[in-house]
């Protein structure tokens, strides 16, 4: 017998500039989180290059 709860879920994608609108509070705030996970991410890489680079400065004596 089919339930719902077997049906697989539908993965939240967000793009850029899409319309708002037709989106119930529960939407809009799987996308507030999932673009908050992506905002930590990308600072994440950034400091992680920012630190490379620093070492690169250092062994290089630049800056």
């Amino acid at each position: 017998m089919w339930n719902e709860d077997d049906a697989p879920r539908k993965t939240t994608v967000h793009q850029i500039g899409q319309p708002l609108d037709a989106l119930s509070l529960s939407d809009l705030d799987e996308r507030i989180a999932l673009l908050r996970a992506e905002i930590a991410r990308i600072e994440a890489a950034r400091a992680a290059k920012e630190a490379a680079q620093s070492s690169a400065d250092a062994v290089f004596k630049r800056g």
